[in-house]
């Protein structure tokens, strides 16, 4: 059987990457609406309700006219843009949180986590269930990260040399410093947490690939867990899954002369976690892809899961 889809949102940097990895499913129907009429409300109306699935890839305002467009009790939506991620009537799309799965096989609703949210989520969420982690900890995190997060203009502006040049986008910058990111109200509602923690995120002159570090302190834990403790949970929680992998414990031999790595998972559906630690003093770092784990490759995992398939068909692991 094939599945008709339709991407809205299709020449933007995510809807892009969703079309390559659907081009290698025979399974699949792409549909494809003329650009010249991708903001005509009656053409994208056919194409929204004529779709098995739809991938919204649009600002959030965008996303709710499209949203409002959809008639019909057939079309199930996977929705990239921040706008429903704590919307109770929509499935977060992480399937490697426990009973998610089953959750996201069966609806017709479902929100792919934000890039900084993916690796901050799955960090945290399985210490706070294990009692590592008290939910009321004062969690503090920071992440750096490709610019290819900020879309078709922060692409522009970093590859257009005299335009980055003018403006010093030669070195990292912090961002997000009013601490309203975005993705903020999500990090909090799935990670378990009361309280959103103190996020900075950092945009750095490199393409893809994304770094979410979370650093705690042994003796403010419930049971002063050491950092080994903190290494042995997140292996069991994630010990069956294919595309989240904890690597061996305090991993020196994973960096290069003492420096870590953003980018080995670019290009994959992949998620690695470090942890290391000294004394009292616990990291944790998660990398993987801001355009993989962290948006277009989650989107076709979420996919996968509500048609039926693999759910590593067409991914890299």
């Amino acid at each position: 059987m094939q599945y008709k889809v339709f991407v809205d949102g299709q020449e933007g940097t995510t809807g892009l990457k969703i079309f390559e990895y659907l081009s290698k499913l025979s399974d699949i129907e792409i549909l494809r609406i003329d650009s010249d009429k991708r903001k005509d409300t009656e053409e994208r109306s056919k194409f929204l309700n004529g779709a098995d699935i739809v991938f919204l890839c649009l600002p959030d305002s965008a996303a709710k006219e499209s949203i409002a467009l959809v008639k019909n009790e057939k079309t199930r939506i996977i929705n990239a843009s921040t706008v429903f991620r704590t919307d109770k009537n929509w499935v977060y799309g992480l399937p490697e949180l426990k009973n998610q799965r089953d959750l996201i096989r069966g609806a017709s609703r479902v929100s792919v986590p934000g890039c900084h949210a993916t690796g901050f989520i799955l960090t945290v969420r399985p210490l706070i269930e294990a009692g590592i982690l008290q939910n009321d900890y004062p969690v503090t995190c920071y992440s750096v990260t490709g610019y290819s997060g900020a879309g078709r203009s922060g692409i522009e502006e970093y590859e257009n040399s005299s335009l980055a040049a003018a403006k010093k986008l030669n070195v990292p910058r912090h961002y997000a410093l009013q601490l309203n990111h975005k993705h903020l109200p999500e990090m909090k509602m799935y990670s378990g947490l009361l309280y959103e923690p103190l996020f900075t995120p950092v945009k750095a002159n490199y393409a893809q690939g994304i770094a979410m570090s979370v650093p705690l302190i042994s003796r403010n834990l419930p049971k002063k867990s050491s950092a080994k403790d903190v290494h042995e949970v997140l292996s069991a929680y994630f010990e069956s899954e294919r595309f989240v992998r904890v690597m061996p414990y305090d991993s020196g031999d994973y960096l290069d002369d003492g420096h870590f790595m953003i980018s080995e998972c670019n290009n994959t559906n992949r998620l690695d976690i470090f942890v290391f630690g000294q004394n009292d003093k616990i990291t944790i770092i998660s990398r993987y892809d801001n355009l993989g784990k962290g948006a277009s490759g989650a989107a076709i995992q979420n996919m996968n899961l509500m048609l039926g398939f693999d759910e590593g068909n067409s991914l890299a692991g």
